[in-house]
């Protein structure tokens, strides 16, 4: 089911205590500040561990979250936009992260760009509300999708390298 790298990595962020939506205006906040929590504590353990491939930032309500995100493959970074909006209904439902530059790119994607997590990522969310956060959906969900998607793209010729480190 999990591999013991992913195990590892999962072990190193807090799970979160505040079932709480973007609706519970005062358990909102607090919910937020674990999800920060979670979500700088992730990233840390990734830069220790020279895996650092995600940045995120929210609006100010923390409804809305974008970045970037990147995977490297034979010494080259591919790096997507990422976004998410969190559902009304979260923490019981989780969000719905979309790679909108890979829109109709993969059968393993929805419309706008949103990344398959149904068969594997949403049954392991759906026990663990109110413990897994957007940290958590890195881990599991976009992180596994990129490392299967992405390379399997690439050696199909649907993505091409771009560097994007040039300044125009």
């Amino acid at each position: 089911m999990v591999d013991e790298a992913t195990r590892k990595s999962l072990s190193g962020i807090p799970l979160l205590k505040t079932k709480a939506g973007p609706r519970e205006k005062e358990l909102w906040v607090q919910r937020l500040k674990e999800e920060f929590q979670a979500l700088i504590k992730y990233v840390e353990n990734n830069k220790q561990q020279d895996n650092d491939w995600f940045r995120l930032e929210s609006n100010k309500e923390g409804t809305r979250w974008f970045g970037k995100c990147w995977y490297i493959h034979d010494l080259l970074k591919y790096e997507f936009d990422v976004e998410f909006d969190i559902p009304v209904t979260y923490p019981t439902t989780a969000p719905e992260i979309a790679l909108p530059e890979l829109d109709g790119k993969t059968a393993k994607m929805y419309r706008g760009g949103k990344i398959c997590l149904t068969d594997h990522f949403k049954p392991l969310w759906a026990r663990n509300v109110p413990k897994f956060g957007i940290a958590h959906a890195m881990a599991l969900g976009l992180g596994p999708w990129l490392a299967v998607e992405i390379p399997d793209l690439i050696q199909k010729g649907v993505i091409v390298y771009q560097d994007k480190s040039k300044s125009s």
